[in-house]
């Protein structure tokens, strides 16, 4: 059973992907066809980051894993006997 203090982490990482993820909405599929004068434009950042953002979020979890792996690896390497 999860505490009370797990389930408030929980609910705050899924109300915080939620709202990231209704705005990159906003931001990728709704701003292209609203007028590029209109007030709504001065809450999203420019265009290019859209793309930017995402590949570098991709890069850093992509590093992450393989540093994981490396040293899982490096951990569970067995140590070589001198008679080899």
């Amino acid at each position: 059973m999860a505490t009370s203090s797990d389930r408030v982490a929980g609910a705050g990482l899924v109300a915080f992907s939620s709202l990231l993820f209704v705005y990159y909405t906003v931001w990728v599929i709704c701003l292209p066809f609203i007028d590029s004068d209109h007030v709504i434009h001065s809450f999203f950042l420019p265009r290019e980051y859209s793309v930017l953002l995402p590949l570098l979020a991709a890069l850093i979890v992509l590093l992450f894993i393989g540093l994981f792996v490396t040293i899982i690896m490096w951990k569970g390497r067995s140590p070589k006997s001198k008679s080899q």
